[in-house]
């Protein structure tokens, strides 16, 4: 190669690339005669078969969906691995045509997202030798991150809020176990917590708000005084308040008995009861004979 530096492709003037400025292209290594193996090519060694089911969102018998450690600058960043110790061009007939199902349900899955606008599906394979496609969701309104360098903005751009991104994990778990599968991704707890002090602030009645105070006495007159206003409210109980008491009223056809003066019974606090009156049977004329007549 010669020493002369390489021109900038066209794309580092797209609006999606994310970097300005003085940019220079690295000169290209020599190629290698014989290519390293890749991370867990030997499945003893592989961190996809040693993982345990409960470090992924959503598993099932063929098939599993994992998340990052952490949220990253995209809404949502998903990893989908058979659970076969496989690459692409090694599955079986079977595995390859669900993998189809898989992706497309995992696409609508994350596309189902609120903040997502677009699903990019990606496979390298370059690193890890178990099967492994990734799925970025493009935060909806962003027409900047389209294309190309959506992996490089999710490196640059400040994670999003771990709450947000648990309960997306939530939501695609979800999602998939609708068809299958069981969900292992939680969301996130309330964090919530109760006031140090409790206000509660009352309003008055509107109608005491609308009463006039009551106006002066005029001079040379007394106001009168209220029973109740110079006792306190425990003792509303204890007061002595005089009822009038009616006595019953006749049977019709008889004469009623003689009562007691009013005043008195009030006075007194004495209410004629219901056997100081005469039976019902028995008249005025039996109780009072008349004189010289004698009682039968």
């Amino acid at each position: 190669m010669p020493d002369t530096p390489l021109s900038l492709p066209d794309f580092t003037r797209w609006p999606s690339f994310p970097f300005e400025g003085d940019i220079r292209v690295k000169p290209l290594d020599p190629p290698v005669e014989v290519e390293p193996p890749r991370k867990g090519e030997d499945p003893a060694d592989c961190t996809a078969c040693a993982a345990p089911d409960d470090a992924y969102i959503w598993v099932s018998d063929r098939w599993r969906v994992r998340a990052m450690d952490r949220p990253t600058g995209l809404p949502m960043v998903l990893i989908l691995e058979s659970r076969s110790h496989l690459d692409l061009g090694d599955l079986p007939n079977m595995l390859a045509a669900e993998l189809g199902v898989m992706t497309v349900r995992l696409e609508r899955a994350i596309r189902s997202l609120d903040d997502v606008a677009r699903v990019h599906v990606n496979r390298w394979g370059d690193g890890e030798a178990h099967l492994h496609l990734w799925f970025m969701g493009r935060p909806y309104g962003r027409l900047q991150l389209r294309g190309t360098f959506l992996s490089l903005w999710d490196e640059i751009l400040p994670p999003v809020p771990e709450s947000k991104w648990r309960e997306n994990l939530a939501l695609v778990a979800a999602w998939l176990a609708e068809f299958g599968g069981t969900p292992l991704a939680a969301p996130p707890r309330i964090d919530w917590k109760a006031p140090a002090t409790l206000e509660v602030s009352v309003d008055p009645p509107a109608d005491e708000e609308s009463v006039d105070p009551p106006a002066d006495p005029a001079p040379g007159t007394t106001e009168p005084s209220s029973p109740t206003s110079s006792s306190e409210p425990g003792d509303a109980d204890a007061a002595d308040v005089s009822v009038p008491i009616t006595p019953p009223e006749p049977v019709s056809g008889h004469a009623s008995a003689p009562t007691a003066d009013p005043s008195e019974s009030e006075q007194s606090g004495h209410v004629p009861a219901e056997a100081d009156a005469p039976p019902p049977h028995e008249s005025k004329a039996t109780r009072d004979p008349v004189p010289g007549a004698s009682r039968p």
